[in-house]
């Protein structure tokens, strides 16, 4: 399935928009809490669907070394490692890579 990112509204230099991924439409604009190592700390993903959470950001050097990426794909990937139904963002890593 293609990305998709459609622009429904606009209001001086703000926008209201649908943003299509492969497991769920998000509107925005979005809040989007960052799960590091595959969790957001404090709330279970049921709690983050009743506020209405839409996507969640993960990083991907960090999900390498904590829980692993061999882990995570023995799980059956990270959507089914975090118990998240909706939509997932994750970086390259690739700044971590060489800095770290």
């Amino acid at each position: 399935m293609a990305l998709r990112f459609e622009v429904l509204g606009r209001f001086n230099r703000a926008r209201a928009a649908q943003l299509t991924l492969p497991h769920f439409v998000c509107q925005t604009p979005l809040f989007m809490p960052v799960g590091t190592q595959g969790t957001i700390k404090g709330l279970a993903t049921d709690q983050l669907e009743e506020i209405g959470c839409q996507i969640i950001l993960g990083n991907t050097y960090h999900l390498a070394l904590r829980p692993t990426s061999e882990l995570i794909d023995e799980l059956g990937g990270l959507h089914k490692f975090m118990n998240w139904p909706r939509a997932l963002l994750t970086d390259s890593g690739g700044f971590q890579m060489v800095v770290l």
